[in-house]
């Protein structure tokens, strides 16, 4: 059986109250690869990073997006990563020199980890921040959870060129627990992961060699995609944003705005008679509304 490729999928201990997730990308990881130019040092924290992102937002259900932020002083300067609900993910770094060989930890140095809840329902968005602790980004996250959440939370995550793939169990709380030792062994069996298993091994064989002596229902695999919010159209919210004063002052020094997204590498270049095409629709919008 071979894996499903850019998907994620859950599973629950029938007699435990533990939940888990499983998720391996190749198109999507390739695509925030093709992007950029990244380091070696710097993909597969890039990658481990990019499949947490995706188990932790289904585990929250939003209808929005999750941001997570690695900010460090070290080589390693940022690290960000966007998943939405429906699990469409994007991801950038910035970095300075060129990054040696080295634990996450070591690249990064003194920083903080930062998870944002950005909703799209007009809800209020929600940010906790949190010193950096661990040498791995499994660790980090772990802590953040432990921390803010205060919800027992494990993450096992590796990454190379071609495969970003990631394991989570969670132990559910204010559940009755028939098997005191249930969480413990889960754990401790997950432990036992080679990082050749987790990106090559269909979530059912996975679950079979960790599990096989345990009730586990899985369920059906979600997709996951490469996609970025980035538009002309949204730049051009932007700039209405700025207010034609200010966009204008960048035009006469510059002779033309350009916007460059840093996620999929897309320019976006306003000459003159464009910025005055945006600003036009906005006052003749406006017009509409007053009549």
């Amino acid at each position: 059986m071979k894996t499903i490729p850019d998907s994620l999928q859950r599973f629950l201990f029938d007699a435990a109250p533990i939940r888990g997730e499983f998720v391996h990308l190749e198109d999507t990881w390739r695509t925030v690869l093709a992007r950029h130019d990244y380091p070696p040092a710097l993909r597969r924290m890039m990658g481990e990073l990019v499949a947490a992102a995706a188990l932790l937002a289904a585990t929250l259900k939003l209808d929005g997006a999750l941001i997570l932020q690695i900010q460090g002083r070290g080589a390693v300067r940022l690290l960000v990563v966007e998943c939405s609900g429906d699990l469409n993910l994007r991801a950038t770094a910035k970095w300075e020199g060129d990054l040696a060989t080295g634990t996450p930890a070591e690249l990064i140095g003194d920083g903080q980890f930062v998870i944002t809840l950005d909703p799209q329902d007009g809800g209020t968005p929600y940010q906790g921040i949190v010193p950096l602790e661990g040498a791995s980004v499994a660790a980090m996250l772990e802590n953040y959870m432990g921390r803010s959440e205060q919800l027992a939370t494990r993450l096992w995550l590796a990454a190379d060129g071609e495969v970003a793939a990631g394991l989570l169990l969670q132990k559910l709380p204010d559940q009755p627990e028939q098997d005191a030792d249930a969480w413990s062994r889960a754990t401790q069996l997950a432990d036992t992961l080679k990082v050749e298993e987790l990106l090559k091994m269909p979530a059912p064989y996975l679950l079979h060699r960790l599990y096989h002596e345990e009730d586990i229902r899985l369920f059906d695999a979600q997709p996951a995609a490469f996609a970025c919010s980035c538009s002309r159209d949204n730049v051009a919210r932007m700039l209405k944003m700025l207010g034609r004063d200010e966009v204008e002052a960048v035009l006469e020094e510059q002779g033309s705005i350009e916007i460059h997204c840093e996620f999929c590498n897309q320019r976006y270049v306003f000459e003159v008679e464009d910025v005055e095409q945006v600003f036009t629709e906005e006052t003749m919008q406006q017009e509409v509304v007053r009549h």
